[in-house]
């Protein structure tokens, strides 16, 4: 791919013409500013978390140099024709971001944020070199198709990419999820994850979101993470699932629900990564429970084994209620928020009347009638185990 089929060529290009001595003011400041958008791409993109030191490191400082490198030459007379090295190296770029398995949403979003950081900083410098407003102007209108340019080279790296040795390992990482989440044998997963050449991870985590927010998280996770792309039994229609590599630690938990903020996700619990369908079913009964925003199931286990036979509860609240079924609706109604809270609240009999908003004497006068009801049973451990497990 060359300049010539890009958004932006030289035949288009608004002839800008800054003074040779401000081109040169602003050259000088090139690694600097080159130094702030790498610093700022890592910051701001999770999915280039990490990547300071290394190849991908190196890889984005280069890229981020022939961009910036193109970008200046804007300023010249002669713009346009100087831009064919940085559209050719987005689209290399595009073509590398999927050989690792990368969608292209953390490269858009660096290319934002580095288009940020420069033009805030070159910008200032022709300000202060004297540049007037018009052809500040002029510049950022070029500066911006500019950016527009490298994006869609790299789109179109990437699609290419994907339609030859990137497509391949896309259907065998669809083929590898479809064999961990569909009962295959670890043997046989085991050779799919060779096949898609992935490597496992220390544990994975079930993530269960809408499909409306699929790209936005994936663009803050691992780029090993897995997606689901078939309908997989008993998870929601209009819901999408997600396998994340994590290590199992708190450390690496808390890295994954803040990378999922802003998400309405249902964060399944951290498993040896062949037990992936015993984190995704934590999930998917944890979404049935109606939680609003991010929700991490392990903060919401009692919930789960109190809703994980609903029939058997209904049975057990009906039998630890049945003294009271021969009283008034209205008695048994207040008998029955009193027997609760009593039972929550370890028989303290102010917080009873605080919690029901009463007053104390009517709390032990409730409690009087229940113990006439319910007599030494109000002191066995057994009843009031179930009691508290039919009542919470």
């Amino acid at each position: 791919m060359d300049a010539a089929g890009s958004p932006l060529s030289a035949q288009d290009a608004p002839d800008i013409g800054f003074d040779p001595s401000v081109v040169l003011l602003m050259r000088d400041a090139l690694p600097d500013v080159a130094d702030k958008a790498v610093v700022a791409i890592i910051e701001e993109v999770p999915g280039y978390a990490g990547a300071l030191t290394g190849k991908m490191g190196e890889t984005i400082r280069r890229a981020v140099q022939v961009a910036l490198g193109g970008f200046l030459n804007l300023a010249k007379e002669d713009a346009g024709s100087p831009q064919a090295p940085a559209i050719e190296g987005a689209y290399q770029l595009g073509r590398g971001e999927a050989r690792s398995g990368r969608s292209m949403e953390a490269l858009l979003a660096a290319y934002r944020i580095g288009a940020r950081v420069a033009w805030r900083d070159m910008s200032r410098q022709a300000v202060d070199a004297g540049v007037d407003a018009a052809q500040l102007s002029r510049f950022a209108e070029l500066v911006f198709a500019y950016i527009d340019a490298l994006s869609a080279a790299s789109v179109a790296g990437h699609s290419d990419e994907l339609e030859s040795s990137g497509r391949l390992r896309q259907r065998n990482l669809e083929r590898l999820t479809r064999a961990l989440l569909g009962g295959a044998s670890p043997d046989d997963v085991a050779s799919a994850a060779a096949r898609a050449d992935w490597d496992p991870p220390g544990a994975l985590t079930a993530v269960v979101l809408a499909e409306s927010q699929v790209s936005h998280a994936l663009t803050a996770l691992d780029p090993q993470t897995l997606q689901a792309t078939d309908e997989v039994s008993a998870v929601p229609e209009g819901t999408a699932v997600l396998l994340v590599p994590t290590t199992g630690s708190d450390t690496s938990r808390r890295a994954l629900l803040r990378a999922l903020r802003g998400t309405d996700a249902v964060v399944g619990p951290a498993v040896e990564w062949l037990d992936a369908p015993a984190s995704l079913q934590r999930a998917v009964r944890c979404h049935a429970l109606g939680l609003a925003g991010l929700v991490d199931s392990q903060e919401h286990l009692a919930g789960l084994l109190l809703g994980a036979d609903p029939k058997a509860r209904a049975d057990l609240r009906e039998r630890v209620l049945a003294p009271l079924a021969d009283l008034r609706p209205s008695t048994a109604e207040k008998l029955t928020e009193t027997l609760r809270s009593w039972l929550l609240n370890h028989g303290r009999r102010d917080a009873v009347a605080e919690e029901l908003f009463v007053h104390p004497q009517t709390v032990r006068y409730r409690v009087a009638q229940l113990r006439e009801v319910y007599g030494d049973r109000l002191d066995d451990p057994a009843f009031v185990l179930d009691a508290t497990l039919a009542l919470a």
